[in-house]
């Protein structure tokens, strides 16, 4: 496709000329974009209504919402990204070696990075502006639900860049909705993107890593865990529980499975789940938790604990210990954010390092899987793959590295060297 191949080509151009530009004029773009965001709040719901009249997948609703909360929400995110510093050219590490050699290891942007995502429009205000900062350029292609919204808020920024006579193509949003340019631009745009970064549900996500002949950085589903045990303190469990279920359903960081220490049932389960009814959640419960409620609850399948539910609905199951707790989550996990409730810090510690999340929590709500919350100002996503990056990626993790060599014609040995090298 001659369209996304041009996006490719004037994104590395930009990105060439990115690499030149003082950081302080990047700081004021950051800054004029968000001013214009208020200054155009009105026109940027009135398109936002567009997209929610037109919205056929329901549940998505929640997600693509914007109003003037939400954009303040926008704005103080954008506002912490501008504040951190230039995070290109910092030495991470510096050594001397035997023979004189001075190595640094020091930061570098990666260069053009791709987002895919649905129906959330902030993404394309927090990843424009985190890529922007961490010195690299972006390539949007944002979800048809949410097409009014994206494209005002890109053509904002790009007119930011424009303001501080800096190339407009550092942000490019796809404005084509045809299904086949995601295709197209997995397999055949590695010559012009060098990471790919997916954030939705698990179809896209999957799909994505089926495709892409680029690296990819992100998670397939949020299946988060809560492991509660009898020690903890039924008032602070409670309130942790039903904030990790409750305050927001369609956000990956919610938790979509309780696992319950048996000595806990009676005490702690019964009162939370009769909490989160009240609430409107329904309980997805195995046998020992539904005998108490005369197994009027919804009976747990297997399939319910490899599920995302992204709704009011939670899955409740009884384990023996701490380490039943990691053996469920070690089969059903997705490695994104895990949670123990517990005043014992002996099983605390054989939690968090038992489980393979990204994210691994202790007495803290699983909503808390944000980059915003890890003071990172936003994220471009969170990652759940094993390599680095892990967890919310903010701006430091939007970089590489390279490593500077210097000496005074300091040569290797032409004798006694061993190597094959």
């Amino acid at each position: 496709m001659k369209y996304i191949r041009n996006i490719g080509i004037n994104s590395k151009k930009a990105f060439d000329k990115l690499k030149k530009v003082d950081h302080k004029k990047i700081t004021k773009v950051l800054e004029d974009y968000n001013k214009s965001l208020l200054q155009n709040q009105s026109q940027i719901i009135k398109e936002n209504l567009k997209d929610i009249k037109n919205v056929k997948r329901k549940h998505l609703l929640d997600r693509l919402i914007l109003n003037k909360k939400r954009i303040d929400g926008i704005r103080n995110s954008i506002n912490e990204i501008t504040k951190f510093k230039n995070p290109i050219g910092n030495i991470i590490e510096k050594w001397k070696r035997p023979n004189k050699l001075t190595i640094k290891k020091v930061t570098t942007p990666i260069g053009v990075i791709g987002i895919i995502y649905e129906s959330r429009p902030n993404v394309t205000a927090d990843v424009a502006a985190l890529c922007l900062k961490s010195g690299n350029c972006a390539i949007l292609r944002g979800g048809s639900e949410a097409f009014n919204s994206n494209k005002i808020l890109a053509r904002l920024f790009r007119n930011s860049l424009k303001n501080n006579y800096m190339v407009k193509n550092c942000v490019q949003f796809i404005e084509n909705k045809n299904r086949r340019v995601v295709d197209f631009l997995l397999s055949k745009m590695g010559e012009y993107i060098d990471v790919v970064v997916p954030r939705g549900g698990k179809g896209l996500v999957s799909k994505v890593q089926k495709l892409s002949t680029i690296h990819v950085i992100g998670h397939l589903e949020g299946l988060c865990h809560i492991y509660l045990e009898k020690s903890s303190d039924l008032k602070t469990a409670k309130k942790v529980i039903l904030n990790s279920k409750m305050r927001r359903t369609s956000i990956c960081g919610a938790v979509e499975t309780l696992l319950v220490e048996e000595k806990s049932i009676k005490s702690h389960a019964i009162p939370i789940i009769k909490s989160l009814i009240s609430l409107g959640c329904t309980i997805i419960a195995d046998k020992k938790i539904n005998k108490h409620f005369n197994h009027n609850l919804k009976k747990a399948k297997e399939k319910d604990w490899k599920t995302e539910y992204l709704d009011s609905k939670l899955s409740v199951k009884t384990v023996k210990n701490v380490y039943e707790a990691i053996e469920h989550i070690l089969k059903y996990g997705t490695m994104h954010t895990d949670s123990i409730l517990t005043h014992d810090k002996k099983n605390a510690e054989i939690f968090l390092n038992g489980v393979n999340s990204s994210i691994a929590m202790h007495n803290v709500s699983t909503q808390f899987a944000d980059g915003g919350e890890f003071g990172f100002g936003g994220e471009i996503g969170i990652s759940t793959n094993k390599l680095p990056p892990r967890g919310p990626v903010g701006i430091n993790q939007l970089t590489s590295y390279k490593y500077i060599v210097s000496g005074k014609g300091i040569i290797r040995s032409w004798y006694n060297d061993t190597s094959q090298k």
